[in-house]
């Protein structure tokens, strides 16, 4: 098959592991944008197989549907993206994946102590959030969502 052919959608879902209806749903999410050749059959681009990558490992990462389309929409259509453009869109990432390392971290180091939920229930919550203190800055496990303890 000549590249300027285009990729089928079972060979797409080949070399992608996902389901041929999986590709279609990405498709009706406006992820991927086939063309229809003369004899009206779905090409997917070589590109599709690294937005369908990137999709797969987004979403590994907990990204929504539509926060991962507002990232591939900057990439041109059409042509395969530049080091540059995945770049870019990577940078649009980095700072909530940040935000997830951290509040990973705390929830590992943190998780057997007093997490500022205001249920006063453990001996050591008078130390650390005696009255509920943490209430004052909002609902919430507060210390785990990067409050820290106020002594």
């Amino acid at each position: 098959m000549a590249v300027k052919d285009g990729l089928s959608i079972g060979a797409l879902a080949t070399r992608t592991g996902l389901a041929v209806s999986a590709i279609r749903y990405y498709e009706a999410q406006g992820l991927i944008r086939p063309w229809r050749n003369a004899g009206g059959q779905r090409r997917f681009e070589r590109a599709d197989l690294r937005r369908l990558s990137f999709v797969m490992i987004a979403q590994q990462f907990g990204f929504t549907l539509p926060q991962i389309k507002a990232q591939l929409d900057q990439l041109p259509h059409g042509c395969a993206p530049t080091k540059a453009d995945w770049v870019r869109i990577s940078e649009g990432f980095r700072e909530a994946l940040n935000a997830r390392i951290t509040t990973l971290t705390n929830l590992r180091d943190n998780l057997d102590g007093c997490i500022g939920c205001g249920c006063l229930s453990l001996d050591v919550c008078a130390l650390y959030n005696p009255k509920d203190r943490a209430a004052q800055n909002g609902n919430g496990p507060r210390y785990l969502m990067g409050d820290s303890p106020q002594r």
